[in-house]
């Protein structure tokens, strides 16, 4: 059975304890990086991750886009959302279905007809 993992500045995370997900506070790219690789390699099928800290980790999260585990979500933080966790959701679904079924006409952030 795979475990769920949330990364990500403390403040934005350790909610998620309460839910009992394993939370991993990381500020560093250097340990969110190694964080990423032996969360991933143990047993980890989803991780999710703070848009904020996922900036940082661009490339190392790429190596993870074409594999079904684990599936790297990313999600706001106290700061606010900026937009990327439902650009790489939408993204994976246009991916899977072959088009835009989430926001197909639709502006996402004003809930308007384009």
């Amino acid at each position: 059975m795979s475990k769920i993992a949330v990364m990500g500045d403390y403040d934005s995370i350790y909610g998620f304890a309460t839910l009992g997900l394993d939370t991993f506070p990381v500020n560093e790219t250097e340990e969110a990086a190694k964080l990423l690789k032996r969360l991933s390699a143990n047993e980890y099928g989803i991780i999710y991750i703070t848009e904020e800290l996922a900036a940082s980790l661009d490339k190392e999260i790429k190596v993870y886009a074409d594999v079904p585990v684990p599936a790297i979500i990313q999600i706001p933080g106290i700061k606010g959302n900026t937009g990327a966790g439902i650009n790489g959701v939408k993204k994976s679904v246009e991916q899977a279905v072959g088009s835009d079924i989430l926001f197909g006409g639709v502006s996402s952030e004003e809930g308007e007809t384009k």
